[in-house]
């Protein structure tokens, strides 16, 4: 059976995601990875770990990448929206990264980006489903079908989710709220670890529900 690896979020950990990678030993040929968002921010801003994700797209048959709530907030900056709430949630380290200053306008901020890493962020998932899961970077509303989530929520949910004991249908694997350890439960995986905080880069394997960790 073709493996599936998640990883939780990175947050600029370039480092940690490099050795994550060589630990987990995926095929590219047969297995997927599946990034959870939230690639950018905080460590060094991201833009190494943007390059390199963009690199195992061109060894991997098979790369999901999906869009974190920072991404989110990255997108709406670069068009002029909404500044100090990005920059309140760790966004300078990505400007820096990208040589970019408050003061310029939407039009050079987006020109400071490289068309690759714009092309990326334009083109992250809200999220990934296969037969058993159901992969998003925050979570998703008890009672709605899939169908029927926010992008909003799918990125910035917390406790409404994370409490909820609803059947989503399939297992959800999800990062956005950092846990010392990976929570596991009936119907949710949660696999950030607080990489960016000290804590470890989680990966998670399926189905064997077998985690790596650096």
């Amino acid at each position: 059976m073709n493996k599936i690896f998640a990883i939780g979020d990175i947050h600029g950990c370039f480092d940690k995601l490099q050795r994550l990678i060589l630990e987990i030993k995926a095929d590219p040929a047969n297995d997927t990875l599946v990034f959870i968002g939230d690639y950018i921010d905080r460590v060094d801003g991201g833009r190494d770990v943007v390059d390199y994700i963009l690199k195992l797209k061109k060894t991997f048959q098979n790369v999901i990448c999906l869009r974190g709530n920072h991404e989110s907030m990255l997108l709406r900056f670069l068009d002029g929206v909404e500044d100090d709430i990005y920059l309140a949630n760790g966004g300078f380290a990505t400007l820096k990264a990208y040589g970019i200053s408050r003061s310029d306008t939407p039009k050079v901020r987006k020109k400071k980006i490289p068309p690759d890493h714009l092309k990326f962020f334009k083109s992250l998932l809200p999220y990934y489903e296969t037969d058993q899961f159901i992969f998003v970077h925050a979570g998703l509303i008890p009672g709605r079908e899939l169908n029927e989530q926010s992008l909003y929520d799918m990125q910035w949910i917390r406790q409404t989710f994370i409490d909820s004991d609803d059947d989503f249908g399939k297992q959800v694997v999800f990062g956005h709220t950092h846990f010392s350890e990976p929570l596991v439960e009936d119907n949710k995986i949660g696999i950030d670890t607080g990489a960016v905080y000290g804590g470890r880069l989680t990966c998670v394997e399926l189905p064997a529900l077998k985690f790596y960790q650096v």
